[in-house]
């Protein structure tokens, strides 16, 4: 744990000894037309599910870290023999302290899909235009995994002597878990590849404001459960010229009204709690009085209430939230149906089991003749991260140097990330990319991905910073 392997004073001694800014901006351009290579060469390599090779862009990685003088044996592709594309590059650079937890660097190189037709430009050709690089993947996630490659090559350059092992893992499937997983995989069949005191992954971003501008900087500890629900009913149809009440979409229509209607308690934790407190300061007026309210940990229903209409995003962090996505039903237009389905979705908040939610669907649906199943066996329930000073102090310090005034402020993710997995497994995972997005998001998972060439080149010089001095300290 972070606890156990970073004391106050060792850390204190690393962060004076990394945090000089002129070097560190110096630092910071020193290759960046190699790592604009590295990025592009990552990129512009097809990870998709439907026509990609995850194992010929984790090849494609391991060859520049060997070509800048690390050894070939160093550094592995392990790929399943069922899933030949799937390929996951894995290593380490090893510390000088044995017993010293390691730090587990995780990013995965697959991407969803995208189709040239849809979009303005080649989603898989690295394109820099107005001030973005545009690409599927820009930025999910393949930005952090050039970034992580790019960092150990200087780590070499500059003959960095790490005490606690520094480990990398590209893994592949994050997007397209129900196939496979790469770090599922990983855990179950070579956890040593993965063990560490902690991880630092995606998740995390830091968000501009309308003009551009670094408004707050994130930090991800913890994510909801995701679990889908099929809820299905059948009933004896018949001719559509003699309907009757015993018709399986009215009733399914009906349930998915409660269902979409129906509110869980809310439940805020400590991250949760921790991002309305240090958002406060943003939000003047009633909004701003709220998160202290929340922040201070007092349950008060105005205020949590206040919060969860004001934003779909606060209202998901506060609550576990179902919500309908998909429906079936029927076998002809003019006929009574005889069976109807639907898929209900939700992301459920740590600490609540995914029984729990099951009951209280059951008690929603409130109809005998409609069963409630679990469409998939449930994922890992993965307990937040502790936010330690050891692990918030480097990256407050670094913000504060780079982008002055931006406060660093945690949060609960409400999707999904590989980082349920290790934490399910006893790894701390902190989602920390340090790349700031436009307030749309930037086309991730959508059309025309794109990430601002500056917050890119800043994310690179932050990570290679802060994973300097957490593999400093003691």
């Amino acid at each position: 744990m972070p606890n156990s392997s970073l004391t106050k004073a060792s850390l204190s001694a690393a962060v004076a000894a990394l945090l000089f800014p002129v070097a560190a901006q110096a630092q910071g351009d020193a290759g960046r037309e190699r790592f604009r290579a590295t990025y592009k060469e990552l990129v512009e390599t097809d990870t998709t599910l439907s026509n990609g090779d995850c194992t010929l862009a984790s090849n494609r990685m391991k060859a520049r870290l060997v070509a800048a003088g690390y050894p070939d044996s160093q550094f592995r592709v392990v790929v399943p023999s069922e899933f030949p594309k799937f390929g996951n590059l894995v290593g380490e650079i090893p510390g000088s302290d044995p017993k010293a937890p390691a730090i587990l660097l995780v990013a995965h190189i697959d991407v969803v899909e995208a189709k040239r037709e849809d979009w303005e430009r080649d989603p898989f050709k690295l394109v820099e235009e107005n001030g973005y690089f545009f690409a599927r993947g820009a930025i999910d996630d393949k930005s952090m995994a050039a970034i992580f490659v790019d960092s150990l090559i200087r780590y070499r350059e500059e003959k960095f002597k790490p005490r606690r092992t520094i480990k990398i893992a590209l893994t592949c499937g994050e997007e397209t878990d129900h196939v496979f997983d790469g770090v599922e995989y990983l855990l179950a069949t070579e956890p040593q590849t993965l063990k560490a005191g902690f991880a630092i992954n995606e998740g995390g971003k830091g968000w501009l404001d309308d003009r551009g501008a670094p408004r707050t900087f994130g930090v991800q500890a913890g994510e909801k459960i995701y679990q889908d629900f099929t809820l299905s009913t059948t009933g004896p149809g018949g001719h559509s010229a003699r309907p009757h009440t015993d018709n399986p979409i009215t009733r399914l229509s009906e349930a998915l009204a409660r269902t979409g209607n129906y509110r869980f308690p809310a439940m805020p934790g400590e991250a949760v709690r921790n991002f309305f407190t240090r958002s406060a300061p943003l939000y003047p007026g009633e909004q701003g009085d709220a998160m202290r309210i929340v922040g201070a940990g007092k349950d008060d229903p105005a205020a949590l209430d206040l919060l969860s209409n004001s934003d779909p995003v606060w209202n998901a962090m506060i609550r576990t939230t179902c919500t309908n996505t998909q429906v079936t039903g029927g076998h002809a237009p003019n006929a009574v149906p005889q069976r109807a389905q639907a898929t209900v979705n939700c992301r459920i908040l740590p600490g609540t089991s995914v029984d729990t939610i099951h009951k209280a669907l059951v008690e929603v649906v409130a109809d005998p003749r409609i069963d409630v199943a679990l469409t998939d066996e449930p994922g890992p329930v993965s307990p937040p991260p502790p936010l330690t000073p050891e692990i918030m102090k480097p990256i407050e310090k670094l913000v504060a140097e780079m982008w002055p005034g931006v406060p660093v402020i945690p949060n609960l993710s409400t999707g999904a990330t590989d980082g349920r997995f290790l934490m399910a497994a006893g790894i701390p995972t902190y989602g920390v990319s340090a790349i700031f997005v436009d307030p749309d998001g930037n086309g991730v998972h959508g059309l025309n991905e794109r990430v601002r060439v500056k917050s890119l080149y800043d994310a690179r010089q932050f990570l290679h910073r802060l994973v300097k001095i957490y593999a400093s300290a003691k």
